[in-house]
């Protein structure tokens, strides 16, 4: 590495620390229904939300009616979705006169989208008209990732509310998270990344002579509005098949910084409103120190690795595969970023990375997204592994595990492992199947170990909501959209109502004043403790996958062989 490497590093983490407090003191603000700057001007489009959905601010619900709402608006998503796709020739803004989708890679981009995931089994430009693009996709970039952000506001009432039975109302969660933050943000970067070249019309494709004196269709399409959200959403599912590799999505450092820095700007942020919303800032910088080192060192591991002399070729900071715009360090740092926050999208090409710098944003999905992650479901990932973690340190220590003043007692911890370990098996059991059958092996391009990971990586993307690929997999036939369709809703939900669940348990009991048997939450050792529960327990379930894939494909690289 070269001077130049470290400062890009150093810079993204500077900018990255500092954002936080602030839109972390501002998102408390919104989602607390407090006045702000913004409410002058968008307060309007609040109360007409409202009125819309007959929303009553006030009417609070308990957990069973806030996830029936919750299931039931994301339902409804996923059929706006659906149905444009598979209508979309007769539609209008089609341009390019696209055929319609086939109904089983409509059922699973609907699932995806509605989800959060973006997981994309189709090359947008070719198959997406700017009508789906704009009403579908780009809408449930905004509302999943506000669906998330209510989930978690719950569960943080469920903790710091003294006693009760209700949670908030899920409506204005929903409105408040889009109104207020994922609106202006998005606004304020889209218009940047237009400035630096990011596409924003609906002309139609433009037919070019290239110098060789050949012919190019040149895609174009109102994308800048959709970059924005889908890496503040932290949504991933680009507007072209090349994704932010794209000169048309990405077209120069700038622009790459400002999206790579989206990647992870509100996930980090929302630690600080966590600190805020419990009343302790303590508590939110140790969740904040938590994630940013496990983030760290996976980025500082697969920076190694990629600058370490790779014996195949005898060469270190190979270019395949990355963009000569951005570079190896710039390729990594968005490669562990959007693995830690389930972002899903990429400015390089993962298949390409060494296997160990691809097998560390692999063992990111595998941990369940939890390191920043994403838009709330980050948070509320995290507060399962808290839960549990506090549960341990009080058998090990015979203290009382309490978090906040709460007790934990068995149907929180269930729910907790429910949601940290059902996840885990749904990723083995589908890779497991895809691995043996026909159907599954029938689309894969490479062999061996490294044929191993991309599935591996499919189902770890799809189940963490990530959406991101490996390469080599051809997903978009019958068997892969609706398995990992599947695959996509039971790691949205089985993770989502389990944390709903334990809001709605928390609620309802007193607060205990803390006293000498409390396990403290906010110092080093327990960051530490918290630390080693996540990596356990990513390390003893999938550790054995990992080996047979890229942990095997490094050893092989060092003998000589590449696949």
């Amino acid at each position: 590495m070269k001077l130049n490497d470290y400062i890009q590093v150093a810079f993204y983490i500077v900018a990255l620390v500092a954002l936080t407090p602030i839109l972390g003191k501002y998102m408390f603000r919104v989602l607390e229904g407090e006045r702000t700057f913004l409410t002058p001007a968008l307060g309007w489009l609040e109360k007409l939300a409202y009125r819309a959905t007959g929303a009553e601010a006030n009417n609070e619900m308990n957990w069973k009616y806030y996830a029936k709402a919750l299931l039931w608006f994301n339902f409804f998503g996923f059929l706006v979705v659906f149905l444009l796709q598979i209508l979309q020739h007769g539609l209008p803004l089609n341009p390019q006169h696209l055929p319609n989708v086939s109904w089983d890679s409509s059922f699973n981009t609907a699932i995806s989208f509605m989800t959060n995931t973006n997981w994309q089994g189709y090359a947008g430009e070719t198959t997406m008209s700017y009508l789906t693009q704009m009403m579908g996709l780009a809408v449930q970039n905004f509302l999943s990732a506000a669906t998330a952000l209510a989930a978690f506001l719950a569960l943080v009432r469920g903790i710091t509310r003294k006693s009760g039975t209700t949670l908030g109302n899920f409506w204005v969660d929903l409105t408040r998270s889009t109104v207020y933050i994922l609106l202006p943000l998005s606004l304020l970067l889209a218009v940047a990344l237009m400035s630096q070249g990011v596409v924003q019309t609906f002309s139609h494709y433009k037919t070019v002579v290239t110098l060789e004196g050949a012919k190019q269709t040149i895609p174009l399409g109102p994308a800048a509005s959709q970059i924005a959200i889908k890496q503040l959403g932290t949504n991933g599912g680009g507007f072209f098949n090349a994704n932010s590799a794209v000169p048309y999505e990405n077209p120069t450092p700038f622009s790459n910084f400002l999206e790579m820095l989206s990647l992870l700007l509100i996930p980090a942020a929302l630690t600080y409103t966590y600190g805020r919303m419990v009343k302790s800032q303590r508590q939110g910088w140790t969740l904040f120190i938590v994630m940013f080192l496990i983030w760290f060192g996976g980025l500082a591991i697969s920076l190694h690795a990629e600058f370490s002399t790779n014996p195949v070729f005898h060469l270190s900071g190979l270019m395949e595969g990355k963009e000569t715009r951005f570079g190896v360090t710039n390729s990594l740092i968005w490669s562990t970023a959007t693995t830690a926050a389930s972002n899903g999208s990429v400015n390089a090409m993962l298949s390409s990375l060494s296997p160990i710098a691809g097998g560390v944003a692999m063992f990111n999905l595998m941990l369940g997204e939890v390191v920043f992650g994403g838009v709330g479901c980050g948070m509320y990932g995290m507060l399962l592994f808290v839960l549990l973690t506090v549960f341990l340190s009080g058998l090990m220590v015979g203290r009382s595990p309490e978090y906040l003043g709460k007790k934990i007692e068995a149907p929180e911890i269930k729910m907790a492992i429910l949601g940290i370990l059902a996840p885990c098996a749904v990723v083995l059991v589908g890779a497991a199947l895809s691995a043996v059958l026909p159907v599954g092996l029938s689309s894969l391009a490479n062999k061996g170990p490294h044929g191993l990971s991309e599935i591996l990586y499919a189902f770890a993307s799809c189940v963490g909501n990530n959406g991101s690929a490996f390469a080599g997999l051809n997903a978009n036939t019958h068997y892969y959209n609706i398995i990992l369709g599947f695959a996509i809703l039971i790691g949205r939900f089985v993770v989502l109502l389990p944390a709903l669940a334990i809001a709605g348990c928390l609620v309802t009991k007193k607060v205990s004043p803390p006293s000498s048997g409390t396990f403290a939450t906010d110092t080093a050792v327990f960051g530490i403790l918290l630390i080693g529960v996540v990596l356990i327990v990513g390390a003893l379930t999938f550790l054995p996958a990992l080996s047979l894939g890229p942990i095997v494909e490094h050893f092989l690289m060092l003998k000589g062989m590449t696949f």
